[in-house]
């Protein structure tokens, strides 16, 4: 009987997902306040020790969390050309995925919210802010140069207001779940924007 040891690699990885994944349910049931590395490491059965080593802080490794939340958010956008279609795609998708977060798609809006009144977290979400609005300006450039959205179209303040309107609703998802019908609403959205936009 053989067995397959792990690479360094993939025990760095494994117990990187496990941190990240520790943080996200201590700040998910408690808040961002209540955050220690020392609660993380307790939390995944490791020690202070190897959370500062893979971090180096509580600031680092919130900025990770934020990164790591928002990045496939919606899946079965890669591959796709920057255009109408993508951007419909995304926007059904990302309110579809806003009734069924986990969590820790529901720390991420807490964070970005937090990032409001935290002088340490307001940078991470102003950027992590422009890479959406950034990915909804791309979508919106490419739709007016190939024809399929209106020429008068502003991608600048269009993007804004997409940007937004998403977080709005995820925002509203969170505090007040029973009241947000993301199914019936991401068609609602999706066609609001098609005719807004469409050439």
């Amino acid at each position: 009987m053989t067995t397959t040891r792990r690479t360094q690699a993939q025990r760095r990885a494994e117990a990187e997902a496990a941190l990240l994944r520790a943080a996200a349910e201590l700040m998910d049931e408690q808040g961002v306040r209540s955050l220690t590395l020392a609660r993380v490491g307790e939390r995944a059965g490791y020690s202070r020790g190897l959370v500062t080593h893979h971090f180096g802080s509580k600031q680092a490794l919130v900025e990770r969390l934020a990164h790591t939340a928002q990045a496939g958010f919606v899946p079965g956008l890669d591959g796709l050309p920057p255009g109408l279609d993508r951007l419909l795609r995304l926007i059904d998708g990302y309110v579809g995925q806003l009734g069924r977060m986990n969590v820790l798609n529901r720390v991420f809006l807490l964070l970005w919210a937090e990032a409001a009144t935290s002088p340490d977290l307001a940078p991470v979400f102003r950027e992590r802010s422009e890479a959406f609005r950034a990915d909804l300006r791309e979508d919106l450039t490419a739709g007016i140069a190939e024809g399929t959205i209106r020429p008068d179209v502003s991608p600048d303040e269009t993007a804004t207001a997409l940007f937004a309107q998403l977080r709005g609703i995820g925002m509203q998802q969170l505090v007040d779940p029973a009241h947000i019908d993301t199914d019936r609403l991401r068609a609602h959205v999706t066609e609001h924007w098609r005719r807004a936009l469409i050439a």
